[in-house]
């Protein structure tokens, strides 16, 4: 972390050792050493947060101590998404992308496949209109330790019946690309506000302008917008051209959509608004983003 590179623990970490708690930290979790020491500490139960190892599937097994003798220790897993949708790496983001308006958390008992273990508990909440991914990750984060903790005093009182998920309802969120922020002109506006939103912070929505990348925000342009003839200009120019209207500038999209350009940042430079990115450019009538 910070300029010098420096290792430092991870924040989990560091509270933890703050509040006293004792901390083992595995380099593989599949390891001997690491499965001798989940049979000697023989939990109640384990949960995994956000956490990018598989877990084997003898500690998956491993038998419950005390009256759960026999029967495996429940792995519950905290998953950012209304399972069975969006199962992966990335649900938040791929939400947004998606143009969801509800979204929420699962807790679920981990099984040998990707997210598909039965389903525990949920919470559910809207997704804002103008919501971005890291500002949806930190109100989920919020909502996530209550969830855990209530799940966990249900399977103590034996109320939770697991619920099989779905697999016809399964969608997927693989792990972020760079290349996955690219921006498509030719979609609508709206989609690549979507994009813009659930790519932010990484790897956020970019384009080429003039042969050089660029990390582009912005939001479609109102229907109300005074600027006259809007869907006619938009109709007769092809998608990414730039167009600069007063103090506004507009990108071309499809559908005969606009997005109203709010900030520029080029490659090696520091972001700046449209206006400004605008005026330096001195856009000609066949500027455009690639």
């Amino acid at each position: 972390t910070g300029r010098g590179r420096e290792t430092s623990a991870p924040a989990v970490k560091a509270a933890a050792l703050e509040a006293g708690l004792k901390v083992y930290q595995p380099e593989r979790i599949g390891s001997r050493e690491a499965a001798e020491y989940f049979l000697h500490l023989a939990p109640d139960a384990v949960v995994i947060i956000a956490y990018g190892q598989i877990i084997p599937r003898a500690l998956l097994e491993m038998p419950g101590p005390g009256a759960r003798a026999g029967s495996p220790v429940p792995w519950i897993n905290l998953h950012a998404s209304l399972l069975p949708k969006y199962r992966g790496a990335a649900p938040i983001a791929w939400a947004i992308v998606q143009g969801e308006t509800r979204t929420g958390l699962t807790t679920m008992r981990i099984d040998a496949g990707l997210d598909t273990g039965p389903i525990l508990l949920r919470y559910e909440t809207e997704i804002g209109a103008d919501e971005t991914a890291s500002a949806l990750s930190s109100r989920l984060a919020e909502a996530g330790a209550p969830l855990v903790a209530e799940t966990l005093r249900r399977i103590g009182r034996g109320e939770i019946m697991p619920i099989p998920q779905d697999d016809a309802e399964a969608s997927y969120a693989p792990a972020l690309k760079k290349e996955d922020g690219r921006i498509h002109w030719s979609h609508p506006a709206r989609a690549i506000y979507n994009r813009i939103r659930g790519l932010d912070p990484w790897p956020g929505a970019h384009s080429s302008f003039r042969g050089k990348g660029c990390q582009l925000w912005g939001r479609p342009a109102a229907p109300e917008h005074p600027e006259p003839n809007a869907v006619s200009t938009a109709s007769a120019l092809s998608p990414g051209m730039i167009r600069a209207r007063g103090e506004n500038i507009f990108v071309i999209c499809g559908d005969a959509t606009m997005l109203r350009l709010e900030f520029v940042q080029m490659e090696g430079r520091k972001r700046i608004s449209a206006r400004d990115f605008a005026n330096g450019a001195r856009l000609d009538s066949g500027a455009h983003f690639v």
